[in-house]
């Protein structure tokens, strides 16, 4: 009876957590069709607004980083229900600082923090719930994947609509992440733990990660995990700044209509992204890096020659990348996480997918540096080191460097999916 009333919460209660995780994400990506907005209304500098974009890195590495290891420690609802409260307020920010950079540039690193702790502690809790639920093994790793890439479409598709057509642009979508944040709060706060508080011992061993030392997590996930939000920011953010001066008046509009295509994309082939993945196998992560050449390969042609139906088709095939990058990875992470640092190895993960965030501020500063180097010819050299990560992974799946291949959770993996009617 007991372990029916433990599955009943846990069914009801990953919803909630994915409706926090959703919360932060929408928080944290309702800033980037807006970048032309404040390029036009507030008068920043392309780098200027490419650094504000990248801000909220610095809150998410930490909170990443911190959060995750203190979760596997603390429990999961200590450290998620700061997330729902700082999302709100970074939004406050970011909504009272249209014509100020100190402002945007707190709520960005608030927002950061909101969002690191969404996807290193929020997502391993909807695992955890899901698993207690009785899903099929993949259920979790999904559900976490597709409530961060829902809050990072819907969230930035509906902030371009309201600042291009709504009163109080630079306001409005900002109010709704209010909103979204206390009704997720409210939620989680009665939703189940699901990891026994640890006691005693020194804060400096709960930080540990074992098996971040993993050499199998550096050959095969490493590589990948920067294409993570390296294709988002090309498509979402480099691809509607080349097209501003053929999409006049409707220019914000234009980059909301390329986030959500991106990352609608990102949202649905996650599901063929779980059935391409094997244990053992790293072939969803080479189809990744195929489909990141390919976007990059169209917005080469963006770049050469502007065109609004290419330019959405090159974020849409990005969107595509990001998605199978971000599921296949996770997964990976998952089997190779031990049972006491999952939340700990999936914040690592995180924190190296934010590092292809940098991107639009690098290529702004290249471009404005180096007169002899534009944008093809940065996505030209991106393709060279998507077929180098590919290379890296496929190689060292091969050999032994990598450490064994997850033969025990493959069969573990066919069992539990076949006993819950998965194929």
């Amino acid at each position: 009876m007991t372990s029916r009333v433990a599955e009943r919460a846990a069914t009801a209660g990953w919803p909630a957590v994915c409706l926090a995780v959703f919360t932060a994400a929408w928080g944290g990506n309702e800033f980037t069709p807006l970048l032309v907005m404040y390029r036009t209304v507030s008068d920043f500098s392309a780098v200027t607004v490419d650094v504000l974009l990248f801000l909220y890195v610095l809150g998410i590495v930490p909170a990443l980083l911190i959060g995750g290891p203190l979760s596997d420690r603390f429990g999961r609802r200590t450290l998620m229900l700061p997330s729902p409260v700082i999302a709100a307020t970074g939004s406050v920010l970011l909504a009272a600082g249209e014509h100020s950079v100190p402002l945007l540039a707190a709520g960005r690193i608030l927002s950061g923090i909101a969002l690191g702790l969404a996807m290193a502690v929020g997502g391993t809790w909807i695992k955890e719930l899901s698993d207690r639920a009785g899903d099929p093994i993949s259920a979790g790793a999904r559900r976490a994947a597709l409530s961060l890439t829902a809050g990072f479409g819907i969230g930035a598709g509906l902030a371009a609509v309201l600042a291009q057509w709504a009163p109080f642009p630079g306001q409005s979508a900002y109010t709704i992440n209010v909103a979204l944040a206390i009704a997720s709060l409210l939620l989680i706060i009665r939703t189940p733990e699901t990891r026994t508080p640890a006691a005693g011992g020194r804060l400096r061993d709960a930080l540990a990660i074992p098996s971040a030392r993993s050499p199998r997590f550096w050959l095969i996930v490493a590589p990948i995990a920067p294409w993570v939000f390296g294709a988002c920011a090309v498509g979402y953010a480099v691809i509607p700044a080349l097209m501003t001066a053929h999409t006049p008046g409707t220019a914000i509009a234009f980059a909301g209509v390329c986030c959500v295509a991106g990352l609608t994309a990102g949202f649905f082939i996650q599901s063929l992204g779980k059935r391409i993945d094997r244990p053992g196998s790293p072939r969803a992560m080479i189809v990744a890096m195929v489909l990141v050449a390919a976007g990059l390969a169209l917005a080469i042609g963006v770049a050469a020659a502007p065109s609004i139906p290419l330019a959405i088709v090159a974020a849409t095939v990005l969107g595509c990348g990001y998605g199978m990058a971000l599921i296949s990875c996770l997964l990976e992470v998952q089997r190779i996480a031990g049972p006491d640092d999952l939340a700990g190895l999936t914040a690592v993960f995180y924190t190296l997918t934010y590092l292809g965030f940098a991107s639009p501020a690098i290529m702004s500063w290249v471009t404005e540096r180096f007169e002899s180097i534009g944008y093809p010819e940065m996505f030209g050299f991106g393709i060279a080191m998507t077929v180098l990560s590919a290379a890296v992974v496929a190689v060292a799946n091969r050999t032994s460097i990598a450490g064994p291949r997850p033969a025990v959770a493959a069969e573990q993996e066919v069992v539990l999916n076949r006993a819950a009617g998965v194929r």
